[in-house]
C-alpha cells in the first residue's frame, strides 16, 4: 500500500456549506477542532499509503499553509488548479505528481470506512480500469446512482436524480494510470458527468461496502458528520 499515491479532491468552494462554514474550504470544516480533512488523511495513513496528494483550488493556501506545518506519517503534495476543472479535471492536473499505477482517489468531502486493503485487491483480481466503492441509500437525490450487474461491473451511471433505494457512488476510487489519457486537459470535466458514463461499456467496477457513507456538502450533514465522528479514535 505505501506505493500506491492518493489524490483527495479537496478543492471545491462548498456553496452549500457556506452558511455555516465561510471562512474556510468545505474539506477544513472542524470536526471536534480537527479539520475533516485530516480524517481522511489520518484514514488513508493507517492503512501504510505514503504519498497524498490534495488537490486544491479555492482558498488553497489556507489548506497549504496548514499542512505545510503539520506532521503527518505521509508525505503532503499539492495539486493546485489556477481555475475550478471540475473533479475529473483536477485528477488530470494532478497527472505529473501520480507516480503508482494504480492510484487511490478520494472526494474531500466524504468518508466512507471502507476496507482500502479489500478495495484494492477487488481492483486488481477485476483487472479494473476503474473502481468505484459503492453504498446502498434510500437518499439518492444528491448522489450518483449505480447499476450493477452480477459480476458488479458497473452497467449504468446517472447523476443525482429522484428514486428508490439504489447504490450510491461513495467518493472513493481506483484508477489505472490510462485514465488520464480519457481526460482533456486544462477544460472543465466532471467524473460524474463526463467520464463514467462514457466508461459502462468498460472495466468499470462497483465495490459494495455496508460501511455508513458520511458528507458534510449541506449544514444538515455537516451537523450529523459531528456527531457521528465525535473524536477520531471512534474510527
Amino acid at each position: 500500500m505505501k506505493d500506491i499515491d492518493v489524490v483527495v479532491l479537496c478543492g471545491g468552494k462548498g456553496t452549500r456549506l457556506n452558511e455555516v462554514v465561510n471562512d474556510r474550504p468545505k474539506p477544513m470544516a472542524e470536526i471536534n477542532c480537527h479539520p475533516f480533512l485530516d480524517i481522511l488523511i489520518d484514514y488513508v495513513a493507517s492503512f501504510g499509503f505514503k504519498r497524498v496528494i490534495l488537490s486544491v483550488c479555492y482558498m488553497a493556501d489556507y489548506i497549504k499553509d496548514y499542512y505545510r506545518n503539520k506532521r503527518f506519517p505521509c508525505e503532503i503534495l499539492f495539486s493546485q488548479e489556477n481555475e475550478p476543472l471540475g473533479t475529473a479535471g483536477a485528477v488530470k492536473q494532478a497527472e505529473n505528481s501520480v507516480q503508482s499505477n494504480p492510484f487511490l482517489v478520494l472526494n474531500g468531502d466524504s468518508f466512507c470506512p471502507v476496507d482500502l486493503l479489500h478495495f484494492l485487491d477487488f481492483h486488481s483480481k477485476n483487472g479494473a480500469l476503474v473502481s468505484v466503492v459503492v453504498v446502498e441509500s434510500e437518499d439518492v437525490r444528491d448522489f450518483g446512482t449505480i447499476s450493477l450487474d452480477d459480476s458488479q461491473r458497473i452497467v449504468r451511471f446517472e447523476e443525482k436524480k429522484e428514486g428508490k433505494k439504489s447504490f450510491i457512488n461513495a467518493g472513493i476510487y481506483l484508477f489505472q494510470k490510462e485514465v488520464f489519457s480519457l481526460i482533456p486537459s486544462h477544460v472543465r470535466y466532471s467524473l460524474e458527468h463526463d467520464l463514467f458514463p462514457t466508461l459502462v461499456d468498460q472495466k468499470f467496477y462497483g465495490y459494495v461496502t455496508q460501511e455508513k457513507l458520511i458528507d458534510i456538502g449541506t449544514p444538515a450533514r455537516y451537523e450529523q458528520a459531528k456527531r457521528i465522528l465525535h473524536h477520531k479514535d471512534t474510527m
